[in-house]
């Protein structure tokens, strides 16, 4: 009998062809899989597309094709330790399929039929008593601001070069304002945070040295310094393969914190909120296919 399976496809995904998707789905129908495909027209399908396969199903086998956001959505309609999520790399940067060391399409689709699946924690964010899922980081701060400040259709044009470009006007546009975090493991006043599930950042770049998908525990990275001048240095250091921790930029390990303030929030990779929230993991979230 077939593996039902179901593909939830951004078909505006910065790699997306109907070619590429044909190929992944006779691939599986070869290998005795049955995929139900499903393609998002709006930011909140993917999500609502998870949670009716959540509930029609018990063990559903759910395929995020797309980038990080696509991933995003998908995870925020899941039922918590419900199914099992795959991802087909098809966005602009990957950042999840980076960290599980996907190279291709191709040995995408090898994993899927392998089935090979770990346990997945995933950060929670709580605000006004409504909860947001994230899978690689939160960022609070220049992170969100430049994020919020993107413009889809430059997006749609250059990639990532539209990010470069709302970093561009925000550093015309500079702010000054401060968080406050709040955890087990002390107070810190910061500029911005960046609350790391998964090690790498913008794709390649590795900025939490002390955790992975799979750890039940986030590391947060904090920048006290609010200058320009401490952005740029992190970013060399960032570029360069260093470790970013100096002294304008610190970090800590822990499973729940509080942040106090009012700044944009960008939550793998897109823009969610401004900030108080609070943030916490859930472990054991769901089973990835790795």
């Amino acid at each position: 009998m077939p593996k039902q399976c179901a593909i939830i496809v951004n078909p505006t995904s910065g790699s997306y062809s109907a070619k590429k998707l044909q190929r992944v789905i006779v691939t599986l129908q070869s290998h005795n899989f049955a995929p139900e495909l499903l393609l998002t027209q709006g930011p909140d399908d993917a999500a609502r597309f998870a949670r009716r396969l959540c509930t029609e199903q018990e063990a559903p086998l759910i395929i995020a094709a797309g980038g990080d956001g696509t991933v995003n959505g998908v995870l925020n309609g899941l039922v918590p330790g419900k199914g099992t999520l795959a991802v087909l790399p098809l966005g602009t940067s990957n950042v999840l399929a980076r960290e599980l060391g996907i190279s291709s399409l191709t040995e995408a689709v090898e994993r899927i039929v392998r089935g090979e699946t770990r346990p997945l924690p995933v950060g929670v964010l709580a605000k006004g008593g409504a909860l947001r899922y994230f899978l690689l980081m939160a960022g609070i701060g220049l992170d969100g601001a430049v994020v919020e400040g993107v413009r889809l259709r430059e997006k749609r044009i250059i990639g990532k070069g539209a990010y470069l470009l709302a970093a561009l006007r925000h550093l015309v546009n500079w702010e000054s304002g401060r968080l406050h975090i709040l955890a087990k493991e002390g107070e810190f006043d910061c500029h911005s945070v960046i609350v790391c599930n998964a090690a790498k950042y913008g794709g390649k770049f590795l900025l939490a040295r002390q955790v992975d998908l799979f750890t039940p525990h986030f590391e947060v990275i904090c920048v006290s310094g609010g200058s320009r001048s401490t952005y740029l240095q992190l970013a060399l250091r960032l570029f360069t393969g260093r470790a970013v921790q100096g002294a304008a930029v610190s970090s800590f390990m822990t499973e729940r914190l509080e942040i106090r303030g009012d700044k944009a929030i960008q939550l793998d990779g897109d823009f969610f909120a401004h900030a108080p929230v609070t943030i916490s993991v859930a472990p054991e979230f769901v089973r990835l296919i790795v």
